[in-house]
């Protein structure tokens, strides 16, 4: 009954939200002569705008040698260009009002700026030079190589998660470069050279690798002129190097033991190759993921947490250019054994695929999709992202508006047919991470 309520509340509520949702006339483009592509969306609700521009390249496009230089430049595009020195971008657009963060992942860096619309030529003075003539000065970049190795280490021993699925990645992948963790390897990350710096630099940072979203409280024409005026003349470079491996198929279960002393429970995660985004049944698994692992009335947290087996479960999946993992988790209770952790997991998960699943789960998850999908058009900051990810990664920022009709049309038959799809033993690999081994 109580599962009934909640999907009817998520039901009225989605479609209140979807009278006033936006459409995808009121989106608008342009293309600068250098390639690099903007994505415009005015809203005036509020006086503010933001900007956030995706520039395609990630861990996925490095190299043994070269590991986490994606996320390097993440830091070294905040420490001074031709214009602005060392911290001067922060300091220019905090006195404007504005705020800025980054981040970087397997595929993509993204850079993102929160501003009063009226700063809007500061902000795109700011980026506008950052690209075409950032410093690669090499005492910042010994500088900012102490911090990345400092953030690396104290990410690891702060996370157990973090730790598990790095190694866990290198186990997973045995060819393609989703191996590499975004942060990178420390031995590569003391060890880039200046060249290395320059070169991955010029090849990535040019205008025709990457989207620019602004949204807010701007006018098109006004937004065009300044991207002409500061982007323009930043000179198209050859496309980077196309990622050529192909992860060959998987045809067994991968394992791995991960020894942390520190460790004061057992962390179990498993992780199934699933397909790049986009794919045909990229809905599908995403709604498979909610129902096992968001909320407490998923599957891993009924299975494992209401039955204290574990304190905690969870989930990760990202959007990714090529096939990648979908990752789920979970912490051991005091005193249950890994072993017993995982047969309760896999049982759960397996369950899925041999029993299926009920029309009200899938309708509750359902609806709480399309509610994520109004509540993210609420703000600026999520019709950017919205956009942006769209755009990147599933061949066209008109594609957001497809996912309401996508999700909801989807059956109970296609997500046990996916389930039994991609979550098979052949296809997942196994990872524990604990003080000691049994």
């Amino acid at each position: 009954m109580k599962l009934k309520f909640l999907a009817a509340m998520l039901a009225y509520t989605a479609a209140s939200y979807a009278q006033a949702a936006l459409t995808a006339d009121q989106v608008k483009t342009f293309t600068l002569n250098n390639g690099m592509k903007f994505i415009v969306l005015e809203s005036s609700a509020i006086p503010n705008a933001n900007m956030y521009t995706f520039f395609k390249v990630g861990s996925r496009n490095e190299a043994p040698g070269i590991t986490g230089l994606s996320h390097f430049f993440e830091h070294m595009m905040f420490n001074g260009s031709r214009n602005y020195g060392p911290k001067m971008f922060d300091r220019t657009m905090e006195a404007s009002g504005g705020a800025n963060n980054a981040y970087t992942n397997s595929d993509v860096t993204v850079y993102q700026d929160w501003f009063p619309a009226s700063s809007l030529e500061t902000i795109f003075k700011l980026e506008g030079d950052r690209i075409a003539h950032l410093s690669i000065d090499p005492k910042m970049v010994d500088s900012e190589r102490g911090v990345v190795l400092s953030e690396r280490s104290t990410g690891l021993e702060n996370s157990n998660v973090r730790m598990l699925m790095q190694d866990l990645n290198s186990v997973a992948f045995v060819a393609h470069p989703y191996a590499i963790p975004t942060i990178g390897w420390e031995s590569d990350i003391k060890a880039w050279t200046q060249k290395d710096l320059e070169n991955y630099f010029h090849t990535y940072y040019a205008p025709n690798n990457a989207v620019s979203v602004i949204v807010g409280d701007v006018k098109f024409d006004n937004v065009k002129s300044l991207a002409t005026k500061y982007f323009g003349s930043i000179p198209k470079r050859p496309a980077p190097p196309a990622v050529r491996t192909v992860e060959p198929e998987q045809k067994g279960e991968r394992r791995l033991f991960v020894a942390k002393p520190s460790a004061t429970s057992a962390n179990l995660m498993v992780a199934y190759k699933v397909p790049e985004a986009g794919a045909a049944d990229s809905y599908a698994l995403d709604v498979l993921q909610a129902l096992l692992t968001e909320g407490k009335t998923s599957r891993l947290y009924k299975a494992l947490v209401e039955t204290q087996l574990a304190t905690s479960v969870g989930s990760h999946s990202i959007d990714g250019f090529d096939p990648g993992l979908l990752y789920m988790f979970s912490v051991a209770a005091a005193g249950v054994e890994p072993a017993r952790l995982e047969k309760a997991m896999l049982e759960a998960i397996d369950k899925v695929a041999k029993d299926g699943v009920s029309e009200e789960e899938l309708q509750k998850v359902k609806n709480a999709k399309l509610l994520g999908i109004y509540r993210m058009q609420e703000t600026i900051n999520g019709k950017a992202q919205m956009l942006g990810n769209y755009e990147v990664f599933y061949g066209g920022y008109q594609k957001a508006f497809d996912a309401p009709a996508a999700y909801e049309k989807l059956t109970t038959a296609e997500i046990q047919a996916v389930a039994a799809k991609y979550l098979k033993k052949s296809q997942r690999t196994v990872g524990v991470l604990a003080a000691k081994e049994d």
